[in-house]
């Protein structure tokens, strides 16, 4: 294994996260849902939701640690690059932002369930070092980006496996988990605050309307990219892929 490979990316990851930490900004509303902003009922029922799915990834972690030991610089890399992606705040319209989410590439290699918590700790310190998201919104911004968007990568991953050339359903899994994280989103934020006129569905148009021209060219590039670094993990890390399970690894 090209274990240096594996440090140097992983400590330019980290670089990067220190980067995002210098230029962080707020804005009046984020696509991790800022703090305050959704009514207590709805905070806590994203929690009720969210709970059950940490209680297995945090077991599934646990076992996979203990078992493949070696996979963890493949882990904290996993975990880093979605910390970056998802900081990477781009402006959008009405004062707004959009961003990458970085969880396609941790769903392929560990599945939902490790996402499930590697996405909330990345949640968590976001809105502790870069007030992006927040604490009452983490079980909200949990679900639409940790879970929701992992399960639909990794369901892309394994539903297109042999069907499809690797390189293209690496990107449909990291281009569609991304348009998930926002639909969800957009899907709370209309569910906690329908239109008086239109109800919930007039809300949805509206919410998903503020990202849909920066959040589509974000999916593609994000597929592009993970591309690359799955692809660049094929030669650096194939006895950690092998364990995982990667064929051709």
């Amino acid at each position: 294994m090209k274990r240096k490979t594996l440090v140097n990316a992983l400590g330019c990851t980290l670089a990067l996260v220190l980067l995002q930490i210098s230029i962080a900004d707020a804005r009046p509303l984020q696509m991790h849902i800022m703090e305050g902003f959704l009514p207590l009922g709805w905070a806590i029922f994203w929690f009720a939701v969210a709970i059950p799915f940490w209680v297995i990834g945090f077991r599934r972690i646990r076992a996979l640690l203990a078992e493949k030991p070696e996979t963890r610089l493949l882990l904290g890399l996993a975990g880093a690059f979605t910390f970056v992606l998802s900081a990477l705040k781009i402006p959008s319209v009405t004062g707004s932002s959009s961003h990458p989410t970085g969880t396609g590439l941790g769903a392929i290699l560990f599945g939902p369930a490790a996402m499930s918590i590697l996405g909330t700790i990345v949640l968590l310190f976001q809105a502790l070092l870069l007030a992006h998201g927040g604490l009452t919104t983490l079980g909200a911004n949990a679900v639409s980006m940790a879970i929701a968007g992992p399960l639909v990568a990794w369901a892309i991953w394994r539903g297109l496996q042999g069907r499809l050339p690797e390189g293209w359903v690496v990107f449909l899994a990291a281009a569609l988990a991304n348009l998930a994280t926002y639909v969800v989103t957009a899907t709370q934020l209309a569910l906690a605050y329908p239109d008086p006129a239109g109800g919930f569905l007039a809300s949805l148009a509206k919410f998903g309307a503020i990202f849909a021209v920066t959040q589509i060219p974000l999916a593609i590039s994000e597929g592009i990219l993970t591309v690359l670094i799955f692809n660049a993990l094929r030669s650096s890390a194939p006895a950690e892929l092998t364990a995982l399970g990667m064929k051709g690894a």
